[in-house]
């Protein structure tokens, strides 16, 4: 077994209940960082909503037309001031996602630089779209893996798939190589929580 493995599954552990299983996000959003909303397609795809809820620029993490996407583009908000970014990735555990992490988390950091309020989203708001704000939190809020993935699971139901979580450790082992200025200690953090 190697030393990703051990940290998925001690992701996981963070990820289920008392039981250890996991559970389907009982709301179609939550804020699960100041101005970052993680939710489902539904919300995403209601525009009057998205502006109720003062929603200034969406991340699509699900950007496609096949049944595992979410079939918005530029296109579908032109006309309501909204500002759309789209990554088109597959649920699936050998889907490199991590590939991703550094665009989603630049276009999630400009939102929020700018007082906005960024939704995030997939089709259910729980595998694609977690795992993108939980690299954004350990990329540009000094979080380790762990402490990002206990701060979005406090405020919402998730389970990114194993392959997800997988390259998640690998980006917290790249940054904890990297010498990061202010990049946590895991175990200090937690301790301390």
């Amino acid at each position: 077994m190697t030393d990703y493995e051990v940290s998925v599954q001690q992701l996981n552990d963070l990820l289920t209940d008392e039981n250890g299983d996991f559970c389907m996000p009982s709301n179609h959003f939550n804020e699960v960082y100041p101005g970052i909303l993680l939710g489902n397609e539904s919300v995403a795809t209601n525009v009057t909503h998205l502006h109720q809820l003062g929603v200034t620029h969406i991340l699509n993490a699900a950007e496609g037309q096949s049944d595992m996407h979410v079939n918005t583009d530029a296109e579908f908000y032109a006309d309501t001031g909204i500002i759309y970014h789209g990554i088109p990735a597959f649920d699936t555990d050998h889907f490199d996602l991590s590939v991703y992490f550094e665009e989603a988390s630049n276009f999630i950091e400009k939102a929020l630089a700018m007082k906005g309020k960024v939704y995030v989203h997939c089709q259910k708001g729980y595998s694609r779209s977690a795992a993108l704000v939980i690299a954004h939190l350990m990329l540009h809020h000094r979080m380790g893996v762990r402490a990002a993935v206990a701060t979005v699971r406090e405020k919402r139901e998730i389970g990114p798939n194993d392959g997800f979580l997988r390259q998640l450790c690998q980006l917290n082992d790249c940054l904890e190589g990297e010498g990061r200025p202010g990049h946590y200690n895991e175990s200090v953090f937690l301790s301390a929580n």
